[in-house]
């Protein structure tokens, strides 16, 4: 470890141990070091290969089925083939010890459910829900994906013979209700923000931190690129997750 961000990982350590209602918020980066591809990263993001709008939204489900779910297949892939890396341990481990009350994510893949967390907001869904978009079935993705991977058709319902829709937020929808009051709650509640493997670019998710900052929440960011709450952070880490939160939990007294 860089001795240059000890203090920095002691400061972090110090405000998890005196936080009353601490809550992370997690983005794609959390999830990167377990394999699973970001959306916007320069060189290896989804969307420097993609145009979300023709193969991530709605519109595609819908009417373009084929280039749907040949972009969703690889996706589904690494996430069903993806472990838990120590960030999600780090987290798991501080809810156990009472550090944190929930986990606000952006991701899909069920990795911080895996590694223990019990107190998981998903705001932009799960890949293990399915749908039926005409009888409104819902299936896991045990019961949906049969011979989709690696090369087999897109799942149908068993009822409807209808594709089934994965239970992600696409493009042109809207985010999932409860999960978004169960998230701004937990915000406006915490005293103490841990930000960690997110750029805050995606919109609406990106403006949860900010609920908690307006009651003078305390902010920790992890992230390897800069963000735009960078500024009114009381602790900046640019580094791997996966470094960096499990070294944060060794410090804690």
């Amino acid at each position: 470890m860089n001795p240059a961000v000890e203090p920095a990982l002691q400061k972090a350590a110090d405000l998890f141990a005196r936080a009353r209602h601490a809550v992370a918020f997690t983005g794609a980066g959390f999830s990167t070091p377990s394999g699973i591809p970001d959306f916007r990263s320069q060189s290896t993001g989804l969307w420097t290969r993609f145009d979300p709008m023709q193969v991530a939204s709605l519109s595609a489900f819908r009417q373009r089925p084929e280039a749907f779910f040949n972009w969703l297949r690889p996706l589904v892939s690494a996430v069903s083939a993806a472990q838990p890396n120590p960030a999600h341990q780090a987290l798991a481990e501080l809810e156990k010890r009472g550090l944190l009350r929930a986990v606000i994510t952006q991701n899909i893949d069920r990795l911080h459910q895996k590694a223990g967390s019990q107190t998981v907001i998903e705001v932009h869904g799960s890949l293990n829900q399915w749908d039926c978009p005409s009888c409104r079935a819902a299936f896991t993705a045990d019961e949906a994906l049969g011979s989709f991977l690696p090369d087999g058709p897109p799942p149908r319902c068993p009822r409807c013979d209808v594709r089934l829709k994965p239970g992600i937020v696409l493009y042109e929808e809207m985010l999932p209700p409860k999960a978004w009051q169960a998230a701004e709650s937990a915000c406006r509640r915490a005293d103490l923000v841990l930000i960690a493997g997110t750029s805050l670019e995606v919109a609406p998710a990106s403006y949860l931190p900010s609920y908690a900052l307006e009651n003078r929440a305390r902010l920790i960011l992890v992230n390897l690129s800069p963000t735009p709450l960078d500024p009114q952070a009381d602790v900046c880490l640019p580094m791997d997750v996966a470094q960096a939160l499990p070294a944060v939990v060794e410090r804690i007294q």
